[in-house]
């Protein structure tokens, strides 16, 4: 374990909306302390009951972050600091530059951002080596991937050390790209399905079913080379790419782009009001979440299964 990976114990969440929530429920169950910061008043007046319910999701005793009223006290005594305001790039470069003057020479600030790069969001910042994008995939208390991007391959290297050591999955990305990985990967499904929509190929539920009681299931325990290497029968992917190879250039020849148009949105809307039947957000997140626990508890179990094999 590196001396940087060793000493994270004290996590700054600079935004006390949705992810940082999440986050800071996350770091809570595995024993770090959690300070928290947002500008809004009423944001951090409800944060630590949001974070407990989050913490019970995850099955865990309820801890309290430390919540501050201006962002250098929340800074100070950090050793990881992160970032989740809104995804504006003037705004996170002026944000992060405010962190990293506030805060100890040696913190490590993370940006939780979705979609900007790292070259965007760094400019005002006096060392913006010391600035990694760690984009969690929501929710993160229940999620493992954390995607990673930094110009200094040792910090990122020790950052994702540190994710492993508290069960989360980090991927590294080789060069910076908007959107990341997964964002892209499912950005690209989205556009598909809005086309099929459009179309009139099938309903919402429909599009939604095809995913979740066929690829998705196998997407849940496999990526996408790997599921195309099954593909491939006994000759796995070299068979595939030699006999099949052609026929998802058929297919992504057909592949549409869907015009953003006010009709298209309210298809949209009708279509997922269709489908939940009227069923409050609050019991969605709740199914969405017990079903998340249960998955990850299924695919730990058949990977400790392997390890004591």
């Amino acid at each position: 374990m590196s001396t940087q990976e060793a000493s994270m114990k004290r996590i700054t969440m600079i935004g006390c909306g949705t992810i940082g929530i999440s986050w800071a429920a996350y770091f809570l169950a595995h024993g770090l302390q959690v300070t928290a910061f947002d500008p809004d008043d009423a944001a951090r007046a409800r944060f630590s009951d949001y974070v407990a319910d989050d913490m019970r999701a995850l099955g865990a005793d309820v801890r309290s972050p430390d919540i501050k009223d201006n962002l250098e006290d929340a800074v100070r005594q950090a050793d990881l600091i992160v970032e989740n305001a809104p995804e504006s790039v003037a705004l996170k470069q002026q944000l992060l530059a405010d962190i990293q003057r506030a805060a100890m020479p040696h913190a490590l600030i993370v940006s939780s951002t979705s979609s900007l790069m790292h070259s965007d969001i760094v400019n005002a910042s006096p060392a913006p080596e010391r600035i990694i994008i760690a984009h969690p995939f929501n929710p993160p208390h229940l999620v493992p991937l954390v995607e990673l991007y930094g110009p200094d391959m040792q910090l990122v290297n020790e950052l994702a050390d540190f994710y492993r050591g508290i069960g989360k999955k980090p991927v590294i990305m080789r060069k910076e790209m908007i959107g990341h990985i997964a964002n892209r990967l499912s950005s690209a499904l989205w556009q598909e399905a809005l086309y099929l929509l459009q179309e009139g190929v099938a309903s919402v539920e429909d599009i939604d079913l095809a995913v979740t009681a066929g690829p998705g299931l196998r997407w849940a325990i496999q990526g996408p080379f790997l599921t195309y290497h099954l593909g491939g029968g006994k000759g796995g992917i070299r068979h595939y790419l030699e006999h099949l190879g052609p026929s998802q250039e058929y297919r992504w020849a057909s592949l549409g782009k869907p015009t953003m148009n006010a009709e298209l949105y309210e298809q949209v809307i009708q279509g997922v009001e269709s489908a939940t039947q009227g069923k409050p957000l609050t019991d969605l997140f709740n199914e969405r979440d017990q079903q998340l626990v249960t998955l990850q508890r299924a695919i730990a179990s058949k990977e400790n299964q392997e390890v004591i094999a």
